[in-house]
């Protein structure tokens, strides 16, 4: 409709002018002596208006030719970066696919064209690090570092990790100490200095990084957790061989860790082991009373305490409750061995074996009954225990 109107206004405007023009009978003299020149009105109207359209025409001409170094910059500049960008494009798709030998040419092309350095040298650096060239690896990663000098922490992170992958732990920590000092309790580097830690089995160091993770939600409680459990246990074994030092790591384990079975039976094993039954003890009720576990129960009739009335008193308690548990049966036949309790101590091993034979209870029992002169009886128990140590293997 818009045209429509246009055309019709051209029209009109060019059956006005057509009209005007023809009965338009005037002239224009221009006299400068000792010239005298003569035009018809039409004819100069005509002439001004070429002259106009033809100024105009030099006019952008020149405008045009004087721009024409800038334009010309400014379409090989976007020319640049739409190449950069399409090549980026390229490069990040042929990552995810695995293409590696694609991905680093793309991302050297990218970088050729000036593309975000801190992003495609780091991508060209991770491409050449999977096809195990490290020599341009480096090449990459010094180019990041060169022309992004502003991206440091992107570029760190992506070298520790790539030490990390060649097993260069101690190279690994100096980079990541290097992102400490620029951006302190950086949650990605924190994550990755705690791989460091678990492969070099610093177990002090795990602990400590896995406080500051949960403190800044870098990861997973259950993760955390396993972890935790997993360090505990390992600097468990590390101090197993003294009681002193053992104890005083024990002190320091958080309460909810103590009450841990699988850390609990560690420790009370170490420290039957050290003979420090009460100790023992103690660690072993604290996590029975939380939740019950036959194993860790079968580790009470090992810990020698000093006072075994009571020990007895608190295990025979915790049979009302689990009087199906062999292992229980079997710990309370050993404090029984040790209170010189023999028919008692015979019940109980019995018990044991007539819920859940095993090669620990029919020794004990051979052993009690051999003190008390049934010597075909002991033999028969050790027969039964030999055959079930085999089984059990």
């Amino acid at each position: 409709m818009r045209v429509l109107i246009w055309i019709l206004l051209i029209l009109a405007l060019a059956i006005g002018v057509s009209l005007l023009a023809g009965n338009n009978a005037g002239y224009v003299l221009i006299v400068r002596p000792p010239y005298r020149l003569e035009l018809s009105l039409n004819l100069l109207l005509i002439l001004v208006v070429m002259a106009f359209a033809s100024l105009h025409l030099l006019l952008r001409f020149i405008h045009y030719a004087r721009d024409l170094p800038a334009n010309v910059r400014a379409y090989k500049e976007n020319r640049r970066v739409r190449l950069g960008h399409a090549a980026l494009l390229e490069a990040l798709h042929a990552m995810s696919q695995g293409r590696y030998q694609l991905a680093q040419k793309a991302a050297s092309k990218a970088l050729d064209y000036g593309e975000d350095p801190s992003l495609t040298a780091l991508l060209a650096a991770r491409a050449s690090h999977k096809l195990k060239q490290k020599g341009q690896r480096d090449y990459y990663l010094a180019e990041a570092e060169r022309l992004a000098p502003d991206a440091a922490v992107a570029r760190l992170l992506l070298q520790a990790e790539l030490l990390l992958d060649d097993r260069l732990y101690s190279q690994a920590l100096d980079v990541l100490h290097k992102i400490e000092r620029i951006e302190a309790k950086f949650v990605p580097a924190m994550r990755l200095e705690l791989k460091v830690q678990l492969r070099l089995n610093n177990w002090e160091q795990v602990l400590t990084l896995l406080h500051q993770l949960e403190k800044h939600d870098g990861m997973e409680s259950w993760q955390a957790r396993e972890i935790r459990h997993q360090a505990h246990q390992h600097l468990i074994e590390r101090h197993g061989k003294d009681l002193n030092a053992l104890m005083a790591y024990w002190k320091k384990v958080p309460e909810d860790d103590k009450l841990n079975t699988r850390i609990a039976t560690m420790a009370a094993e170490a420290l039957i082991a050290l003979n420090a039954g009460n100790q023992a003890q103690e660690i072993i009720e604290m996590s029975l009373t939380k939740s019950w576990d036959s194993e860790l129960a079968g580790k009470l009739g090992d810990c020698a305490s000093t006072n075994p009335h009571k020990q007895l008193q608190q295990a025979e308690h915790w049979l009302l409750s689990h009087e199906q548990d062999a292992r229980l049966l079997l710990s309370l036949g050993k404090m029984c061995i040790r209170l010189s309790l023999w028919g008692k101590a015979q019940s109980y091993l019995e018990a044991s074996i007539s819920v859940q034979p095993s090669a620990e209870a029919h020794l004990a029992l051979a052993r009690l009954l051999e003190s008390r002169g049934e010597s075909d009886a002991a033999n028969y128990h050790y027969r039964l225990s030999v055959q079930f140590c085999r089984e059990e293997k």
